[in-house]
């Protein structure tokens, strides 16, 4: 398509999938990333599902068979696609060399790749027939996001911390490597933090990097001889991507607790805004107000967690207070817009959210202070998040909620069978049988190499599962919400909790989205969920009858 505007012409007809392209840089060509084709051959009743791996399925993209993701060139002239790489590989992240004669990729080309998360950067040349392919690094982890320096001698990426089989609680490192492969510069290794999207400066002596931070995500610039870092732009506000102008200057899409991401100029050190999208739509709104808070937990440990305070709402003022759960577990809440908690907030309640243990943006060692002992120290967390804003007069106890979707799901049932005090709770695609989840989902790899195998680490798995085998320990009302469709965290978790509170004549409830995976995507799904939530926050935390919503989808 003319960048001018018009309409778009399809240059390509291909029957298999394409998931990525890359233009070249005399732009003649496209290099794809395209997927093996699927069996299609018609037959009268759908054929079977044949699998032989060991990681067998995974959200959306459903059942895993042999189909894997290679290389392809395309000439934009001649419409001639030829083939880059082979084998029982997938290829991603491609990116050509500054003078289009190499391209670097990412892959994981171990013996087998379902049992590891050991990606490499392999490098291969950019024409027909190349069947060389060159493996740059040899790190034990993963190797991703890899970006050509201007004078395309050097390769910047992304490196793990830690060469574990499974890498769940980890961060980032950037390092640099000479496109000839070799010992790289770990750059941020020192940095105790994680960083992503590396973009090289015109110069090349500087990466600049998005940096996580406690609530936050800043830019800042690495220098790529010595790893000194210097922060460019931050504050309390969440800097969402990063890209390079022509004149070298940086654009971001950058977003604030109370306006969504727009387009920002980072110009000297300072931030101009270019785009002006959402201001119609938060022009109307009655937004809360969003402020940082720490926590003591009881173990002494200091937690760091946002309060949205509804319009209108008296700093003294005790309210209802409903405790939403982000996912993940490695993740962070942030000085950023975050619509879920505006909603939950706008029928005048406090809304909380807590960067328990698990969460990344406070070090490494707080990440993996959670590992293969879930439910304990985050639920530790939470309950320390709650007994602060009691004492300070801003949460009613009488009137306590908790939610979350994934493991923000799962936490809110580790949560409801630890404690009473929540008197509503909504479990959004959570899991609390783990032993029953082993092999139902996407994890073997986490499973296996966090907790071990069901069979000699019984006790570990039975542990992990309190939530359902001490489950008349729960008192707490609450709704269950999943897709039907979801190999995340399969419905499965959702339906045995669901049994377990029905059977005890606990009041509950259990939505099973239609068609949907983990995430959903459905506009009327997405809106029913929210309703859903408000309808039952405002029944068991204020007695308010809710409004019915759609009850078809049951």
């Amino acid at each position: 398509m003319n960048r001018q505007g018009g309409e778009g012409e399809k240059i390509t007809a291909l029957k298999n999938d394409v998931s990525d392209y890359r233009w070249s840089p005399d732009s003649k060509k496209l290099l794809l990333v395209i997927q093996d084709a699927a069996d299609t051959s018609k037959t009268k009743t759908t054929k079977p599902i044949v699998i032989d791996r060991y990681q067998f399925k995974q959200d959306v993209q459903g059942y895993w068979t042999n189909r894997y993701t290679h290389l392809y060139l395309f000439d934009i002239v001649t419409k001639k696609l030829d083939t880059l790489t082979r084998g029982n590989y997938n290829e991603s992240s491609p990116v050509w060399s500054p003078d289009g004669s190499q391209i670097v990729f990412v892959s994981n080309r171990t013996a087998d790749p379902d049992k590891n998360r050991n990606t490499d950067l392999w490098q291969i040349d950019a024409k027909k027939g190349s069947s060389v392919v060159k493996q740059l690094t040899t790190w034990a982890g993963p190797d991703n996001d890899p970006k050509w320096s201007p004078d395309g001698k050097q390769i910047a990426y992304l490196r793990s911390t830690a060469a574990d089989n499974f890498i769940m609680y980890d961060q980032s490192i950037l390092a640099v490597i000479a496109k000839e492969g070799g010992e790289p510069k770990l750059l941020t290794k020192t940095l105790d933090r994680p960083v992503s999207n590396p973009i090289w400066s015109g110069d090349g002596k500087t990466i600049e990097v998005l940096v996580t931070d406690d609530r936050r995500h800043y830019v800042a610039q690495v220098n790529a001889v010595n790893g000194q870092l210097t922060p460019v732009a931050g504050g309390d506000r969440s800097f969402l991507s990063l890209d390079k102008n022509p004149n070298g200057s940086s654009v971001s899409m950058m977003s604030e607790p109370q306006l969504p991401a727009e387009v920002y100029a980072i110009e000297n050190g300072t931030t101009r805004r270019l785009t002006k999208h959402q201001d119609a739509f938060v022009a109307p709104l009655l937004l809360a107000s969003v402020e940082g808070f720490t926590s003591k937990s009881k173990d002494g440990t200091t937690v760091s967690n946002l309060l949205f305070r509804p319009a209108g709402a008296q700093p003294n003022q005790k309210l209802p207070t409903i405790f939403y759960i982000h996912g993940g577990p490695v993740a962070q809440d942030e000085y950023g817009f975050d619509l879920s908690r505006q909603m939950l907030a706008a029928n005048g309640s406090a809304v909380v959210a807590v960067n328990y243990r698990g969460s990344n943006g406070r070090g490494l060692a707080y990440c993996k202070a959670i590992y293969a002992d879930w439910g304990n120290k985050e639920v530790m967390d939470i309950h320390g998040a709650v007994d602060h804003l009691i004492k300070e007069g801003t949460a009613d106890p009488d009137k306590l909620g908790i939610g979350g979707w994934s493991y923000g799901g799962i936490l809110t049932d580790y949560c409801i069978a630890t404690d009473t005090r929540f008197k509503a709770a909504v479990s959004g695609a959570g899991s609390a049988l783990q032993l029953s989840i082993y092999g139902s989902d996407q994890y073997v790899l986490q499973y296996e190499n966090e907790l071990g195998v069901p069979w000699k680490n019984l006790d570990k798995y039975l542990a992990l599962s309190y939530p359902f085998l001490k489950a008349d320990r729960i008192k707490t009302p609450t709704l269950f919400m999943v897709g039907e469709k979801d190999f995340n965290v399969p419905a499965v978790g959702s339906e045995q909790m669901y049994q377990a509170l029905r059977s005890q004549e606990i009041p509950t409830g259990l939505v099973i989205y239609p068609g949907q995976f983990h995430g959903l995507t459905t506009p009327s799904y997405q809106k029913d969920r929210f309703d859903r939530y408000a309808g039952w926050f405002e029944k068991y935390l204020k007695g308010i009858t809710p409004v019915k919503v759609n009850k078809e989808i049951h």
